[in-house]
């Protein structure tokens, strides 16, 4: 019989490594021709998984958590045309089936036929469709054909794989913050949150070509991360207006660009760093961003939060001045990265040193056993991004 292990969630605060049911070449009571099945090699600690892990979501207790997966196929199925045994894989999050109308455009963050309860789908994530996560040894992958992305030289990539293993979610996301933001040469831009995702969205804009890239956070470890690539910083803990903040920067209170990496946990800032208001980082961008520019919000926001402080906001329902946006003709994009419109791009930047993502990010590899701890360190505001190595194969 063979053995597999992964994190699950159990209450809010603790997450267990547990024995778990090795996966099979099935969905329910049939065969899944079209998947592969996959020994993990990394698998990273996600913020999205701290928002379960603290109990903000309605994840059930034993959620095998993961959804940024990059492995060795070790068994395909039948249908599996271009995909082989021995292929070093990145994982897109989004689970997608490439057959229904929003695939097809290239909407993979919303396919419609994997999840029976809403548009889209990921491993080991609450209302996403019950797909088994990969912050373990094994996990299964549908669609695969359609959803992998082989790396083209294996010893190549696992020379670089403390990079590439950010290609499964992170950097894409950041990635799409800054593009659906519109930033190009010569933006100047602001960043909201210096966790992991945040910093992939500044690394992302200079990559595009941006002139100045502003990052906002509380916690001066992670604004210290965003300084040692370029970034300038603001501590949102001072009691100084954002606006007033930036234009100490850049001369004037306001950017072209701004990009909302923090999602539904955001904190007020100044005197009221200390508590939770929603609306505080979309309020903030609106403020600050220019006339006619963009805001884009690949931080998560949630239908359902019941460790809200509002009965509203436990719904998803926010008190945002869409007045403002609207009087400022704000562009808005919001909603999951499609993983798929990026990963080729940006596996090539990193397999030829345009950029150096786990630097930036501050990675850290720790084994499976190790997964616990990596939360509590990540929801202590560690200035790291996780990399679970469940099999020991990253070298040092």
């Amino acid at each position: 019989m063979c053995q597999n292990r992964g994190v699950a969630y159990i209450e809010p605060g603790v997450v267990e490594v547990q024995s778990i049911e090795y996966p099979k070449l099935a969905l329910g009571d049939r065969k899944c021709h079209h998947g592969v099945i996959l020994q993990i090699v990394s698998t990273n600690i996600c913020g999205s998984d701290q928002h379960m892990v603290r109990g903000r979501t309605t994840a059930p207790a034993g959620l095998v958590l993961g959804h940024e997966i990059t492995g060795l196929v070790i068994e395909a199925g039948r249908d599996v045309e271009f995909i082989k045994e021995g292929d070093l894989v990145s994982v897109p999050f989004n689970i997608a089936c490439g057959r229904c109308r929003n695939c097809k455009a290239g909407q993979t963050g919303i396919c419609l036929n994997v999840n029976p309860g809403r548009a889209g789908a990921a491993y080991g994530y609450v209302d996403m469709g019950g797909w088994v996560g990969g912050q373990a040894e094994y996990v299964m992958v549908p669609y695969a054909d359609f959803n992998l992305l082989k790396f083209p030289d294996k010893d190549q990539a696992m020379a670089k794989i403390r990079d590439l293993t950010l290609l499964s979610d992170i950097f894409p996301t950041g990635y799409h913050g800054a593009v659906t933001a519109g930033v190009g040469p010569g933006s100047i831009v602001y960043v909201a949150g210096a966790g992991p995702v945040g910093l992939a969205c500044a690394v992302s804009c200079h990559l595009l070509g941006a002139a100045v890239v502003i990052v906002g956070d509380m916690i001066p470890e992670r604004l210290e991360q965003a300084k040692s690539f370029g970034c300038e910083v603001i501590d949102l803990r001072k009691d100084v207006s954002l606006a007033d903040q930036i234009a100490e920067i850049i001369g004037v209170p306001e950017v072209d660009s701004a990009v909302d990496c923090v999602g539904f946990e955001a904190h007020g800032h100044g005197s009221e760093s200390g508590t939770e208001q929603p609306a505080t980082v979309l309020n903030a961008a609106m403020t600050i961003t220019r006339a006619g520019g963009a805001i884009g919000i690949p931080g998560l926001y949630v239908t359902g939060d019941p460790g809200a402080s509002t009965e509203a906001a436990k719904q998803g329902n926010l008190n945002i001045r869409i007045g403002l946006g609207w009087a400022k003709s704000h562009s808005f994009y919001t909603g999951q990265c499609p993983v798929m419109k990026y990963h080729r791009q940006l596996m090539n930047a990193i397999l030829y040193d345009k950029v150096q993502i786990a630097k930036a990010v501050n990675v850290e590899v720790i084994s499976l056993d190790k997964a616990p701890k990596g939360y509590q360190d990540f929801d202590k505001g560690a200035a790291k991004k996780f990399v679970i190595d469940p099999h020991g194969l990253i070298p040092n």
